[in-house]
Parts: structure tokens; sequence; C-alpha cells
């Protein structure tokens, strides 16, 4: 016969076990990067617009993943993740958001990591936002790319790169800011602020991953649109703002990656772009994929197709001279 005693302790034992499986675990921890650096230590060109203050807004994802956006951006800066074994290459990453806020993790931190881990240091790059009045209006994002890319040039010796070996990659409106920077990258913007000024913003390499690049109807993404050009832009400033009338011969390489049942940016915006670098003469690849949708970035892809293309990236990265192969 089992004493009171027992059969309490198993009681107990067995409450706690019960209460245990019910107890979801805890989340991952969030991805941090290795240090971050102001892009203006002096602050952003113009001024910041009166009564703007940055903040990180928290969302919620089906991955129980930290999933953060930076709203209202007032100090952009390069998070910077260091690799434990360099290969010299560096990217700049830059996430989407519509150009209503900035994505942290989904399109941010976690491809650093991955990249990182690869050999690559990257440089996650938190810009501002076209419409909260900046100075120079639909240009201010462009700035921030640009002198990204001549910051992280200037960092060469103190972060172990090659200064010829940067790709910059965008996704979503991140991809077009992505694209703006390589076809725009002499474009005047702003004053030199110091010595890394006098250094080329042209990227090496540009990846546009599920890009926005059309400001045209019907294809152009409704939000990104109206953050940047506003509610009743003209014909001449859509075309302006249009990723395939910018193309030139001149630019870096592209790499183009879309889902062909993107509801939220259609892939005429790859197709659209990849057909005028073509007939620009500027090297590009275009991978589409039958399904994804949109936003995806690294989560959920295992067991899909999607898997494949940071490989695919990589890959073209080596023949474009970016990357090591793994086997030299």
């Amino acid at each position: 016969m089992l004493s009171r005693r027992t059969v309490l302790a198993v009681g107990i034992a067995l409450l706690a076990a019960a209460f245990a499986s019910a107890v979801p675990p805890a989340p991952p921890a969030a991805i941090e990067p290795d240090e971050t650096v102001l892009l203006w230590p002096m602050g952003p060109p113009g001024g910041v617009p009166e009564g703007l203050q940055e903040r990180i807004v928290h969302r919620e994802n089906p991955f129980g993943l930290t999933d953060r956006a930076a709203h209202d951006v007032t100090a952009p800066s390069l998070s910077i993740f260091h690799p434990q074994t360099p290969d010299g290459s560096a990217i700049l990453i830059i996430p989407g958001g519509g150009y209503k806020w900035v994505v942290v993790d989904k399109e941010g931190f976690e491809g650093a990591a991955h990249f990182a881990g690869g050999g690559a240091t990257v440089y996650v790059l938190r810009y501002r936002l076209p419409h909260q009045g900046w100075q120079a209006g639909p240009r201010a994002p462009l700035q921030d790319a640009q002198r990204a890319m001549r910051v992280i040039r200037a960092r060469a010796e103190e972060d172990g790169i090659d200064p010829a070996r940067v790709m910059v990659m965008g996704f979503s409106a991140g991809g077009h800011l992505a694209g703006t920077l390589a076809m725009q990258f002499d474009m005047p913007t702003f004053a030199p602020a110091d010595a890394a000024d006098t250094l080329s913003a042209r990227p090496d390499a540009a990846a546009l991953i599920y890009p926005v690049a059309t400001m045209t109807e019907p294809f152009a993404h409704p939000g990104s649109r109206l953050n940047m050009l506003g509610a009743a832009p003209t014909p001449e400033t859509i075309t302006r703002w249009s990723l395939e009338s910018m193309a030139r011969p001149d630019m870096p390489p592209v790499f183009l990656m879309h889902a062909a049942d993107d509801a939220a940016v259609p892939v005429e915006n790859a197709l659209m772009l990849h057909a005028a670098l073509r007939q620009a003469g500027v090297p590009v690849a275009l991978h589409v994929f039958e399904a994804g949708g949109h936003g995806f970035g690294l989560r959920g892809i295992a067991g899909t197709p999607l898997q494949s293309w940071p490989s695919l990236l990589h890959d073209w990265g080596v023949n474009k001279g970016i990357f090591r192969n793994d086997n030299s």
C-alpha cells in the first residue's frame, strides 16, 4: 500500500510535469550586432525634423522570433557583424519596410548573422524615411546609403575587408534603395562630412531580393510609392524614381530574386527591371520561384525551393569576385 506522503509526492510530480508541458518554450535570444556606428556623428544633413523621435516597435510573427521595426529613424546607423573567419568580403544589407519603417531582424540581423557565418563582414543599414520632413525629401534614404558605402570603405583596414569586394543587398523597399544606390552612386546628394566622403559609393555588386522596383501603376507597391513620392507625384517624378528608368551600363552586376505569387510587390517589378538591365548591357541574374509570397527573408524557407536562394546568391557572388570559393 502507498503511504499518504508517497501519494502526495506523486501527485505533485504529475502536476509539475503537466504544468511544464503547458508552458511554451522560451523564444530564442535576439540576434544582436557586434557593434553599431553612427553614419553621421554630427547629425544627418539638414538636421532632424522637429518632433521626430526614433523608436523600436516589437511585432508578432508565427515563428516566435524577435521581430523589431525601427520607426521614425533619426540616427542612421550601421550595425556590424564580424565573422569568425573573415574572407575579406563585405555586404551592406538594406532591410525593407515600405519606406514606412525599417525592419530590424527579419531582413536585417538574421541575414547578417547568416552571411557573416560564411565569412563576410556584414553591415545592416538603419536609414531615414523620406516622408518625415527631411530637408532632402525622397533623397534622404539615398544620402544614408551613399554615406554607408563610403563609411564601410573608410573602415576597410579596421574591419579587414577588401574595399573592392563590397555587395549591397536590399529587401523589398530596401531593394529599391539598394538599386537606387547601384544606379545613382555618383549623384551628389550632400556636402562631404569628412574624409570618408572622398571614397566611392558604388557597390561592387547588388542583390535585390523581392525588390520594389517600379513606381508606375499597376505594378508599384502603393505604400512604398506613397511614402517615397507622396499622394500625387508627377509623371516625371514617378519615372525619376523607377529603377527600370535608372539602368546604366557602368553600374554593378545585379542578382534579382522574387516569388511569382508575391501579392504585395508583384513579380513584374523584377521582370521589368531585368529587361531594363539587359537592355542597358548590365550583367544580371534572375531567379523567380513559383511560390513564397513576400517578405520571407530566411524564415520558413527550410524544406522549400526558397531555401536555395542564399546558396544561389553565394555562388553568383563567387562568380562576380565578391566571395571566395569555399574550395579555393
